[in-house]
Protein backbone atom coordinates (compact mmCIF):
# COMPACT_ATOMS: atom_id res chain seq x y z
CA UNK A 1 0.00 0.00 0.00
CA UNK A 2 1.12 3.54 -0.77
CA UNK A 3 0.48 6.83 1.05
CA UNK A 4 -1.43 8.06 -1.99
CA UNK A 5 -3.89 5.18 -1.52
CA UNK A 6 -5.12 6.83 1.68
CA UNK A 7 -4.30 3.90 3.99
CA UNK A 8 -7.18 2.78 6.19
CA UNK A 9 -7.52 0.81 9.37
CA UNK A 10 -10.64 -0.33 11.20
CA UNK A 11 -11.44 -2.38 14.29
CA UNK A 12 -14.64 -3.36 16.00
CA UNK A 13 -15.85 -4.90 19.22
CA UNK A 14 -19.13 -6.15 20.66
CA UNK A 15 -20.20 -4.13 23.69
CA UNK A 16 -22.88 -5.42 26.05
CA UNK A 17 -24.36 -2.01 26.78
CA UNK A 18 -27.06 0.24 25.39
CA UNK A 19 -26.22 2.53 22.48
CA UNK A 20 -26.79 5.75 24.48
CA UNK A 21 -24.24 4.60 27.10
CA UNK A 22 -21.65 3.78 24.43
CA UNK A 23 -22.44 7.06 22.63
CA UNK A 24 -21.65 9.09 25.76
CA UNK A 25 -18.27 7.37 26.00
CA UNK A 26 -17.21 7.70 22.35
CA UNK A 27 -18.20 11.37 22.25
CA UNK A 28 -16.20 12.16 25.39
CA UNK A 29 -13.17 13.48 23.52
CA UNK A 30 -11.00 13.30 26.64
CA UNK A 31 -11.52 9.56 27.12
CA UNK A 32 -9.17 8.33 24.35
CA UNK A 33 -6.27 10.18 25.98
CA UNK A 34 -6.71 7.80 28.94
CA UNK A 35 -6.72 4.76 26.68
CA UNK A 36 -4.46 5.54 23.69
CA UNK A 37 -0.70 4.99 23.63
CA UNK A 38 -0.24 8.12 21.45
CA UNK A 39 -2.87 10.72 22.33
CA UNK A 40 -1.92 12.56 25.52
CA UNK A 41 -4.59 15.23 26.09
CA UNK A 42 -7.58 16.77 24.36
CA UNK A 43 -9.67 19.90 24.90
CA UNK A 44 -12.59 21.55 23.13
CA UNK A 45 -11.87 24.87 21.40
CA UNK A 46 -13.99 27.96 20.68
CA UNK A 47 -16.29 27.40 23.68
CA UNK A 48 -17.53 24.05 22.39
CA UNK A 49 -18.35 21.41 24.98
CA UNK A 50 -19.88 18.63 22.91
CA UNK A 51 -19.68 17.16 19.43
CA UNK A 52 -21.64 19.10 16.84
CA UNK A 53 -20.66 19.47 13.20
CA UNK A 54 -18.14 22.29 12.95
CA UNK A 55 -16.97 22.09 16.57
CA UNK A 56 -13.20 21.94 17.02
CA UNK A 57 -10.92 20.30 19.55
CA UNK A 58 -7.19 20.31 20.13
CA UNK A 59 -5.16 17.15 20.63
CA UNK A 60 -1.62 16.67 21.87
CA UNK A 61 0.21 13.55 20.74
CA UNK A 62 3.48 11.81 21.43
CA UNK A 63 5.22 9.05 19.51
CA UNK A 64 8.71 7.65 20.10
CA UNK A 65 9.78 8.16 16.47
CA UNK A 66 7.74 11.26 15.58
CA UNK A 67 8.13 13.23 18.80
CA UNK A 68 5.34 15.49 20.04
CA UNK A 69 2.80 17.46 18.03
CA UNK A 70 -0.49 19.29 18.27
CA UNK A 71 -3.51 18.80 16.05
CA UNK A 72 -6.81 20.60 15.68
CA UNK A 73 -9.74 18.38 14.74
CA UNK A 74 -12.99 19.46 13.15
CA UNK A 75 -16.14 17.46 13.87
CA UNK A 76 -17.46 16.52 10.42
CA UNK A 77 -20.33 14.15 11.21
CA UNK A 78 -22.61 13.57 14.17
CA UNK A 79 -25.59 11.24 14.00
CA UNK A 80 -26.54 10.46 17.59
CA UNK A 81 -26.29 7.68 18.72
CA UNK A 82 -24.71 6.10 15.63
CA UNK A 83 -21.82 8.13 14.13
CA UNK A 84 -19.18 10.51 15.47
CA UNK A 85 -16.47 11.53 12.97
CA UNK A 86 -13.72 14.15 12.87
CA UNK A 87 -11.00 15.35 10.51
CA UNK A 88 -7.53 15.98 11.98
CA UNK A 89 -5.61 19.07 10.85
CA UNK A 90 -1.90 19.78 11.12
CA UNK A 91 -2.61 23.17 12.69
CA UNK A 92 1.06 24.03 13.28
CA UNK A 93 2.51 22.70 10.03
CA UNK A 94 4.49 20.04 11.89
CA UNK A 95 4.39 17.70 8.89
CA UNK A 96 4.77 20.24 6.11
CA UNK A 97 2.28 23.05 5.87
CA UNK A 98 -0.45 24.01 8.29
CA UNK A 99 -3.92 22.89 7.25
CA UNK A 100 -7.32 24.16 8.32
CA UNK A 101 -9.47 22.64 5.57
CA UNK A 102 -11.05 19.28 6.55
CA UNK A 103 -10.83 18.26 2.88
CA UNK A 104 -7.00 18.30 3.32
CA UNK A 105 -6.97 16.47 6.66
CA UNK A 106 -3.94 14.58 7.94
CA UNK A 107 -6.37 11.84 8.87
CA UNK A 108 -10.06 11.25 9.41
CA UNK A 109 -11.36 9.25 12.36
CA UNK A 110 -14.76 7.75 13.05
CA UNK A 111 -16.79 5.80 15.60
CA UNK A 112 -19.88 3.90 14.48
CA UNK A 113 -22.40 2.24 16.78
CA UNK A 114 -24.81 -0.38 15.47
CA UNK A 115 -27.44 -2.29 17.47
CA UNK A 116 -26.57 -5.95 17.92
CA UNK A 117 -27.83 -8.81 20.08
CA UNK A 118 -27.44 -7.91 23.75
CA UNK A 119 -25.70 -4.61 23.00
CA UNK A 120 -23.96 -2.88 20.13
CA UNK A 121 -21.18 -3.35 17.60
CA UNK A 122 -18.69 -0.50 18.07
CA UNK A 123 -16.44 0.27 15.08
CA UNK A 124 -13.45 2.58 15.14
CA UNK A 125 -11.75 3.54 11.89
CA UNK A 126 -9.20 5.92 10.46
CA UNK A 127 -8.09 7.03 7.00
CA UNK A 128 -4.65 8.60 6.61
CA UNK A 129 -4.58 11.55 4.22
CA UNK A 130 -5.10 13.20 1.90
CA UNK A 131 -3.05 15.87 3.69
CA UNK A 132 0.52 15.49 4.85
CA UNK A 133 1.18 13.59 8.06
CA UNK A 134 3.95 11.71 9.83
CA UNK A 135 3.59 8.81 7.42
CA UNK A 136 4.13 11.13 4.45
CA UNK A 137 7.27 12.47 6.04
CA UNK A 138 8.71 9.02 6.72
CA UNK A 139 8.02 7.81 3.18
CA UNK A 140 9.69 10.88 1.71
CA UNK A 141 12.76 10.07 3.74
CA UNK A 142 12.81 6.36 2.81
CA UNK A 143 10.78 6.04 -0.44
CA UNK A 144 12.07 2.53 -1.17
CA UNK A 145 10.51 1.34 2.12
CA UNK A 146 7.03 2.84 1.58
CA UNK A 147 5.03 -0.41 1.83
CA UNK A 148 6.91 -1.41 4.99
CA UNK A 149 6.43 2.04 6.58
CA UNK A 150 2.70 2.12 5.77
CA UNK A 151 2.20 -1.42 7.12
CA UNK A 152 4.08 -0.56 10.32
CA UNK A 153 2.03 2.60 10.92
CA UNK A 154 -1.26 0.83 10.28
CA UNK A 155 -0.22 -1.89 12.75
CA UNK A 156 0.54 0.80 15.37
CA UNK A 157 -2.76 2.54 14.78
CA UNK A 158 -4.66 -0.75 14.98
CA UNK A 159 -3.05 -1.57 18.33
CA UNK A 160 -3.99 1.86 19.71
CA UNK A 161 -7.53 1.59 18.37
CA UNK A 162 -7.95 -1.88 19.86
CA UNK A 163 -6.77 -0.57 23.25
CA UNK A 164 -9.27 2.29 22.99
CA UNK A 165 -12.11 -0.07 22.07
CA UNK A 166 -11.25 -2.42 24.95
CA UNK A 167 -11.28 0.50 27.37
CA UNK A 168 -14.61 1.81 26.09
CA UNK A 169 -16.11 -1.69 26.29
CA UNK A 170 -14.92 -2.13 29.87
CA UNK A 171 -16.29 1.25 30.94
CA UNK A 172 -19.61 0.72 29.16
CA UNK A 173 -20.13 -2.78 30.51
CA UNK A 174 -19.09 -1.84 34.04
CA UNK A 175 -21.15 1.33 33.95
CA UNK A 176 -18.00 3.27 34.98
Amino acid sequence: MRCTDWPRVACDVHVEAAAPRVWRLVTDIRLPARLSPELRRVAWLDGADRPVVGARFEGHNRHDMLGEWRTVSHVVEVAEPRVFAWAVMDADGRFGGATVDPARAMASWRFEIEAEDDGVRLRHSAVLGPGRNGLTRAVERWPDREAEIVAFRLKELRAGMEATLRGIRELAEEGG
